[in-house]
């Protein structure tokens, strides 16, 4: 008979942590939001979204005024957790797992026996079982029997997240059936897609999987684009021709791999078996490399564009019609710029943002302005991610200005 949750403490109110909380209270759970920022905790109680995606703002006022969402700054009391903290990778590009021991020390203290405890968190094979070790060693009173521990990975694309997270197929692995049986039970409170069980560890891997699958097809296009580049081929026509075969989908090339999923997934898997990912490693070195290979293109573009050069960089988001600036390689393009170009004046164009982020900010040759603006002043024009805002703008109120189109949209 399938287990019905009175509670759900759901830890760490992030882009995934948020969306998920408040589609559960939506669908009539009891959820208890837990994160360590005491402003994100304050806007969350006032129904207030702190970061931009379609159609979480809805859902979060519904919640809140019914009184079945809540946040709070401490681990809550429940019947069953959702881990959905971040888990960045070292300098030697390992996984940094404190994190996730900071949520499991937290709930810790609170079981009872018989909770279940679902990491969402993308991580490395193994860390599901690194969580239930930790809990199980700071309770010694209780047993493994005691808890029902599983991993079940987000899959959702930002900038849909609220219809992927009921819609999406659930990939949800156990430590044992039984829990994988009870992680089921929780998510269809709300998701529709179908619930694929398998063990902790599997699950890891397939969501590493789809994510390194993405990244070496990226990395297959942007090095395309490099090649095209040094042979003076239009590498958005070349593609455009290659995927005429039935057989052949190329990915679109850009100015590197960002977020906090494809930029740092397969660091994982080549952490976890680094003699036999040799084709992971190379695709994501790839990618790693593309930025670089951007600011050349820029640095030469302003050997001849003057003493003082103004730049209007267009996009900090690691992708389009969002605001989340995670691993972005248009930030990391703009942050080295100022650093090497300190004579230019660099225009940072990005519509979801208010204020420049803090990799930015001590600069001053840097400001955050508006497009308009920007295209009236730039002796050089970047256009590095492709918001609709940018796709929408005609290619002849670029004037002069030099172009590097990083996304083929003014080709």
């Amino acid at each position: 008979m399938p287990r019905n949750f009175s509670s759900v403490g759901v830890i760490g109110l992030g882009y995934i942590g948020l969306p998920t909380a408040a589609i559960l209270a939506d669908h009539g759970v009891t959820t208890i939001g837990m994160d360590v920022s005491e402003r994100n905790v304050a806007a969350v109680n006032k129904g207030e979204v702190p970061f931009v995606e379609p159609g979480l703002r809805e859902v979060l006022e519904r919640a809140v005024s019914s009184g079945t969402l809540t946040a709070t700054t401490q681990t809550p009391t429940a019947e069953a957790y959702i881990v959905a903290v971040p888990t960045p990778f070292t300098e030697a590009h390992a996984a940094d797992l404190s994190y996730i021991e900071a949520a499991a020390d937290g709930i810790a203290g609170k079981l009872t026996g018989g909770e279940l405890i679902i990491l969402e968190s993308t991580s490395p094979p193994g860390a599901t079982e690194h969580l239930a070790q930790r809990i199980l060693a700071a309770r010694p009173d209780l047993g493994a029997e005691d808890i029902l521990v599983a991993h079940c990975p987000e899959r959702v694309l930002p900038g849909r997240i609220m219809e992927e997270m009921i819609t999406n197929d659930r990939i949800i692995g156990g430590l044992t059936p039984a829990a994988a049986e009870a992680a089921r039970d929780l998510y269809s409170a709300f998701a529709k897609g179908e619930f694929l069980l398998t063990d902790a560890r599997t699950a890891e891997m397939a969501k590493l999987t789809e994510n390194s699958f993405r990244d070496v097809n990226i990395a297959f296009a942007n090095e395309l684009s490099v090649i095209s580049h040094r042979l003076g081929i239009d590498v958005w026509e070349l593609i455009e021709l290659a995927n005429h075969h039935p057989r052949v989908n190329i990915l679109q090339p850009g100015p590197g791999v960002g977020g906090h999923c494809i930029a740092v997934d397969p660091w994982f898997i080549v952490d976890a078996a680094p003699e036999e990912s040799r084709l992971i490693r190379t695709a994501r070195e790839t990618n790693d490399a593309k930025p670089e290979w951007v600011l050349g293109r820029i640095e030469q573009a302003l050997e001849s564009a003057g003493p003082a050069p103004t730049v209007a960089l267009l996009g900090l988001a690691f992708k389009a019609d969002i605001d989340d600036l995670r691993e972005s390689p248009a930030l990391q393009i703009a942050q080295t710029l100022a650093e090497r170009a300190p004579q230019a004046q660099l225009l940072a164009v990005e519509p979801h943002i208010q204020t420049l982020p803090a990799a930015l900010s001590g600069f001053s040759n840097v400001a955050l302005t508006d497009l308009d603006e920007a295209l009236q002043r730039a002796d050089v024009v970047v256009l590095l991610v492709d918001h609709q805002v940018f796709k929408d703008l005609p290619a002849a109120r670029l004037g002069e200005a030099v172009l590097i189109d990083t996304r083929g949209i003014w080709r």
